[in-house]
């Protein structure tokens, strides 16, 4: 799940991209810049969920953070 520790790695790759980044899961839509946003959305190991990037590096960003997602978050 995105406990602390993997909070904290999502959000600092996150903050490197100048595009709106967020988590989208069955309770709402959670801001990925920002670690509290990001443990409010509650993600629990193998919750399903949605990365929303818009802006002018979108696609880095997607790829970024879905290729740390699969590999683990430091866990």
């Amino acid at each position: 799940g995105l406990h602390m520790k993997p909070a904290g790695i999502l959000c600092r790759k996150a903050v490197k991209f100048r595009s709106t980044v967020k988590i989208k899961n069955e309770t709402g839509i959670y801001n990925a810049k920002s670690v509290l946003s990001v443990l409010g959305a509650c993600v629990k190991c193998g919750d399903e969920i949605e990365l929303v990037c818009e802006g002018a590096d979108e696609q880095e960003a997607l790829k970024a953070l879905t290729d740390a997602i699969s590999s683990g978050l430091g866990e």
